[in-house]
């Protein structure tokens, strides 16, 4: 028998149920990396998802906590697109996906796991990344850690010129 490691998730498993908001928690705190703050902007920031789909899924996420795109004003809703658009400029340096998914889950019904703070992903995805594991196992493989991903990315961010 073959055995898959992933000390990090235990935390997951473990942990109680947070009664505070994680992003507004994100936005307010200081500790980026801890937090895995890949990128501020004035109204939004980036921020890799601790439990993702794949190495490097990030999710673009305004500052204002409301739950639905509409609910936020041009401006924020520029930026997260802005910075959307700058995390997968980053991912495709630092990673060379192959494609991505970009998705908003809106509403308990469409599958948010955080219902009242909207925001966005985006999950690389390589040519053959899907095998047995998620079909048969129901689970999927991330061969790096938050910090090994996070590392990567802010490098990616931190070498592309600015939006002028």
């Amino acid at each position: 028998m073959k055995h898959l490691w992933s000390p990090w998730r235990l935390e997951y498993l473990t942990a109680p149920t947070a009664d505070r908001c994680i992003f507004c928690y994100a936005a307010q705190a200081s500790q980026d990396r801890d937090n895995l703050v890949l990128l501020r902007g004035e109204r939004a920031f980036l921020i890799l998802n601790r439990y993702p789909y794949n190495n490097g899924h990030f999710m673009s996420v305004p500052y204002n906590h409301v739950p639905s795109l509409e609910d936020l004003d041009p401006p924020s809703l520029t930026e997260m697109m802005l910075l959307l658009n700058r995390g997968l400029a980053a991912l495709r340096r630092a990673m060379g996906p192959d494609g991505f998914n970009l998705g908003a889950n809106i509403g308990h019904v469409a599958g948010a796991g955080i219902e009242d703070h909207v925001h966005i992903h985006a999950v690389p995805r390589w040519a053959g990344d899907t095998n047995f594991m998620p079909v048969v196992g129901d689970m999927r493989v991330v061969p790096q850690t938050w910090l090994q991903t996070y590392d990567q990315l802010k490098a990616a961010l931190e070498k592309e010129p600015s939006e002028g």
